[in-house]
């Protein structure tokens, strides 16, 4: 299993070893060991997630307040996304900053993004299934979102399905409402950066 850190700071791209034969493929997709030792601090499990989406989807800008924030670990298990990590963590050196990898059923890759930091991801091909494991348990009173397609972000999603196919973006009605990145700031909706990195070394002194 490879780890590589993102363009933001405190995610990281983890592509695994594919073992397979004529009967199919096995492979790790987590394994706290590893992941830990880069972390500082293992990931504890407070709920599993699993999305299916259309082509076209967009879930997101997710994020949750900070302590205790929600770490996640995401990947694709059928069909394929382009999953995002922002960073809104006000104060940060990389505010607004954003990185992306492709997670599909070919090279099986996950994406970790540790508290404090904005998750969103395109659906690419009908019935994309995404997987997600999450340090702490839904709480809707502590989550919040940003909106997919602020200029501001400048995520550039895609505009093509996996069979080359056109894309429009498609947003639930809670992401379609959600404010801009500065706007969530100047209403104090977005984690703190000396707040975040606190939380963060308390973890790793435990």
């Amino acid at each position: 299993m490879e780890l590589r850190e993102l363009q933001v700071p405190g995610a990281w791209e983890i592509t695994p070893r594919q073992f397979g034969d004529p009967r199919g493929v096995f492979l790790e997709w987590f394994k706290q060991e590893g992941l830990a030792e880069r972390l500082g601090h293992r990931l504890d499990l407070g709920q599993a997630n699993l999305s299916v989406s259309a082509a076209g989807v967009v879930r997101g800008v997710h994020f949750a307040d900070v302590p205790p924030g929600q770490a996640k670990y995401v990947t694709c298990a059928r069909g394929a996304v382009l999953d995002v990590v922002v960073d809104v963590r006000a104060g940060s050196p990389t505010f607004g900053r954003w990185d992306a990898v492709l997670l599909d059923d070919v090279d099986r890759r996950a994406v970790y993004l540790s508290e404090g930091l904005g998750h969103a991801f395109c659906s690419l091909e009908d019935g994309s299934t995404v997987l997600y494991l999450c340090s702490t348990p839904y709480a809707p009173g502590r989550e919040h979102g940003i909106h997919p397609l602020d200029p501001a972000i400048g995520i550039e999603w895609p505009t093509q399905a996996r069979d080359g196919s056109p894309l429009t973006p498609l947003l639930s009605e809670k992401d379609a409402a959600a404010p801009g990145l500065a706007q969530a700031e100047a209403d104090g909706l977005l984690p703190r950066w000396d707040e975040v990195q606190g939380y963060l070394a308390g973890l790793r002194s435990h």
